[in-house]
């Protein structure tokens, strides 16, 4: 099988590549540096320099037929700026993607996020159809609900594709890193407080088989939550430290600790050019239960989702041997 595989450089997209070749299959790996990326340097695949958002370029450097295309490329900031640049991105690369897979006669994988689904709550866990919002309206939010319109509107037309939700992804290949990040950020031991919310822990090689399989297995227009453990922040950072032998989080954020970050960062943000990671957006989602079921996922695609515990020790295995991280003191 021959399978177009978007932001190929990122979590995600490179896990899916890295297990579509071991699987035997023939990648294009679609992204802006793909030739000379240290992500795909030395895999046995057909790279493809391109933004998804230049048509021209996509449709005339991919050659030959197709049989999926999974769509991974995506802006992500999670803040209030950055809106055109997340609609442009997010809208217009869904757009092409959709629109090769109907040109090629393929099945496209949409890859969205569980932040496009209602938000759960300690006592409720949330599934693909559960009705409700509660999201915080930020830029990746409204951008990537937007993207996910066009792909239900292509469905709706009669169009092949199927709609993925991934949740807090940690694991190897973070290049830039993304969700490592978090782990980077707490090496040198964590604040007093953690988040008052939680998240959806899973591992991004669990999350690429699923969609590899779906492109089989899933119905025409089927909608899966691709998530993890439904661990608080205070568990997931406790946890991360405890890996690291870094300081642990005391207590949760509460009462005017939120309220003072989010402000604080939002100010810095209206001064400068760059919007700091600790904003309101951010504070506000991390004070909410990001909490799903996969269990539609696991039924119908065979997704299982491994401890989050390995998937911490993996990604911090990985960050360290390629020097995001240092090495761990013997």
């Amino acid at each position: 099988m021959r399978i177009v595989v978007t932001g190929a450089t990122g979590l995600l997209g490179n896990n899916i590549v890295r297990m579509a070749i071991d699987k035997g299959h023939d990648v294009v790996a679609v992204s802006r540096t793909a030739s000379k990326s240290k992500a795909l340097s030395g895999l046995r695949l057909e790279p493809v320099d391109a933004d998804v958002t230049d048509w021209d370029r996509i449709s005339k450097k991919i050659e030959g037929p197709v049989q999926a295309i999974v769509h991974c490329a995506a802006h992500i900031h999670i803040g209030w700026k950055q809106l055109e640049q997340g609609h442009h991105i997010n809208g217009n690369g869904t757009r092409n993607a959709l629109r090769f897979a109907e040109e090629r006669g393929c099945r496209c994988i949409h890859v969205s996020t569980v932040n496009t689904l209602t938000v759960g709550s300690k006592n409720r866990i949330i599934e693909e159809d559960t009705p409700g919002d509660g999201q915080v309206p930020c830029t990746y939010v409204v951008t990537k609900r937007a993207a996910e319109q066009e792909s239900r509107a292509y469905i709706c037309r009669g169009g092949d594709a199927v709609i993925v939700y991934p949740g807090f992804m940690l694991g190897p290949w973070d290049w830039k890193p993304s969700s490592g990040r978090m782990i980077c950020d707490l090496r040198g031991g964590a604040p007093p407080w953690a988040p008052s919310g939680g998240c959806s822990v899973c591992d991004p090689r669990d999350v690429a088989s699923a969609i590899l399989a779906a492109i089989d297995r899933a119905p025409r227009g089927g909608r899966f939550i691709l998530g993890g453990e439904n661990w608080t922040y205070m568990q997931l950072w406790r946890e991360i430290t405890s890996q690291l032998g870094s300081r642990k989080p005391m207590i949760t954020m509460r009462f005017l600790v939120p309220w003072i970050a989010g402000t604080v960062g939002d100010c810095v943000g209206r001064l400068t050019s760059e919007e700091p990671i600790i904003n309101s957006a951010a504070i506000a989602m991390g004070s909410q239960f990001h909490w799903y079921s996969s269990e539609r996922a696991a039924t119908q695609l065979g997704y299982r989702s491994r401890p989050a515990q390995e998937s911490i020790r993996d990604a911090i295995a990985w960050l360290r041997q390629y020097e995001y991280l240092p090495k761990a003191k013997s």
